[in-house]
């Protein structure tokens, strides 16, 4: 791979602060030695985006000279977006509801359009409606009533979890109580009995669903929701389609569960160099084995299905990568 050049970081340097320049003290010191350093927007610990993203900063550290990278935790897409648009990252992990409404403009607490661009989609994300036996929840329907946490605010998981429970005719204020909180809070709340349900849209398997599941005395149940799909694809586009937790996913589980599930996808600003967004997508899509080994829901990231997906445009230095590649891009 080669190097970062140096007309390359100074470009990179004027973009925002999502990039900084680091020199040794010695101001002679060879120009080899610059570092260029990026961070890229995850989510909270318990979920996939933190530790994927982890992964792909490790990636991008090891297989690009003079790049250095890090994963930061964050409320996830909507935090992401916003992040982005200040120039205070460098990549993203959004959902694609998410991605599109910054696009246009649309995105909640930031009315401005987000010049996102996508460098890859990467895997699905499941919806999930957990719950435990004994909570006297087998439907959407029965949340009604019930302390329920729909996301951390500034969540994707928010989003399309709202967007659920309106499918079935709910509102927050149907719900005895609304928190909000991440993967991991929420389950904990859940195995406090402090919540009835928890909403949660993640990669399989989710850790924080993991550990709920292996707690001792306790049986989780997942909500099926799949005949929401349709409603929601009729009033917000085509974003979503239904696929099934398999039952082996979680302890606990005696059914496959069908529910809503959407295509992560790796962002960028258009403002990014060509140059290095060719690069990373390129360092990104030929050492995938070295992401699954980070998490499994890697495994479905492919050459074919990175261009699948994303309702934003696709960033010029991703799509030379695939032209490259003979892989034709869907138009949006």
């Amino acid at each position: 791979m080669d190097a970062i050049t140096r007309r390359q970081v100074i470009r990179l340097l004027g973009i925002g602060g999502w990039l900084c320049l680091e020199a040794g003290a010695r101001p002679r010191r060879a120009f080899a030695q610059t570092r260029v350093r990026l961070s890229i927007a995850t989510g909270g610990t318990g979920g996939v985006y933190y530790p994927l993203g982890g992964g792909m900063a490790a990636l991008i550290s090891k297989y690009l000279p003079g790049v250095e990278a890090t994963a930061e935790v964050t409320t996830a897409s909507v935090d992401n977006m916003k992040l982005l648009h200040a120039g205070k990252i460098a990549l993203a992990l959004t959902l694609p509801d998410t991605a599109w409404e910054a696009h246009e403009g649309k995105l909640r607490g930031l009315p401005e359009r987000v010049a996102v661009r996508s460098l890859a989609a990467l895997y699905s994300n499941y919806m999930h409606i957990v719950t435990l036996e004994g909570n006297g929840i087998r439907s959407v329907a029965d949340l009604k009533g019930k302390r329920v946490s729909t996301g951390a605010p500034g969540s994707g998981t928010e989003v399309k979890g709202l967007r659920v429970l309106e499918a079935y005719g709910l509102t927050p204020k149907d719900l005895r109580s609304q928190d909000r909180l991440g993967a991991a809070e929420s389950a904990g709340a859940l195995k406090d009995r402090k919540l009835d349900a928890f909403i949660w849209d993640g990669g399989l398997p989710t850790a924080a669903v993991l550990d709920v599941a292996a707690t001792p005395g306790i049986k989780i149940a997942i909500i099926p929701h799949g005949d929401a799909v349709p409603k929601m694809v009729a009033k917000y586009g085509p974003l979503y389609f239904a696929g099934n937790i398999p039952k082996a996913t979680y302890a606990g589980m005696t059914a496959d569960a069908p529910v809503a599930v959407a295509t992560n996808l790796l962002v960028a600003h258009e403002r990014m160099e060509e140059s290095l967004a060719h690069q990373i997508t390129k360092v990104l899509l030929e050492h995938t084995p070295e992401l699954v080994a980070v998490h499994k829901a890697a495994q479905e990231i492919t050459l074919k299905s990175a261009v699948v997906g994303s309702p934003v445009p696709f960033h010029p230095g991703a799509l030379r990568y695939y032209r490259e590649k003979g892989i034709k891009v869907p138009a949006n």
